[in-house]
């Protein structure tokens, strides 16, 4: 089945001949085909808006309105509702990285068997020497296991390990974005 109007795209350009608004008959064709339209418009802007990704990243979870394909794991037996399914997003206000270790911190998500990570992904920022990398990273160098650092998430926490001492990166955002079922 091919997908029709993808993405969230509303004219900007709506024509409206108002001159006769003020003198049309609210019974006539006229104004039943003026309301028609306002309906339609409406309803273009609200799909829209109800399909965008929200750039909203908070530490408590959110409905971020990315969608995934109904779960190939469900059937029409075990369910009334292929929808597409939401994504959820929360931040981890992480914390400084840790000097060539493994460090946790509680996501605060209650996950279960129907949970599904889409995305985990962060940026680690050393406020003083004004540097950035991306989490996770590797770096192109001559001991690269040093010079990488491992993202990555299970029930409870949030994980970070480093190679090396980081702890100059003190500031550490990680974003986690998930399915429920």
């Amino acid at each position: 089945m091919a997908k029709q109007n993808v993405g969230a795209f509303v004219p900007t350009t709506s024509v409206w001949d108002v001159s006769e608004i003020y003198s049309t008959d609210v019974t006539s064709d006229a104004f039943k085909e003026l309301l028609v339209r306002l309906y339609q418009n409406i309803n273009n802007i609200s799909m829209s808006l109800n399909i965008k990704d929200s750039a909203y990243y908070d530490t408590e979870e959110f409905v971020c309105g990315q969608s995934y394909f109904p779960n190939p794991g469900l059937s029409s037996a075990t369910t009334t509702d292929p929808a597409m399914r939401q994504v959820f997003r929360q931040v981890v206000n992480f914390g400084a990285l840790p000097n060539a270790a493994t460090k946790t911190a509680a996501h605060s998500i209650a996950v279960n068997a129907g949970y599904t990570f889409t995305r985990v992904y962060g940026v680690a920022s050393d406020t003083t020497g004004l540097s950035y990398i991306p989490l996770p990273y590797s770096a192109a160098t001559a001991t690269p296991a040093a010079d990488n650092v491992e993202l990555w998430v299970d029930g409870t926490n949030v994980n970070v390990k480093t190679g090396k001492d980081l702890t100059a990166y003190n500031v550490c955002y990680v974003v986690l974005e998930y399915l429920k079922q």
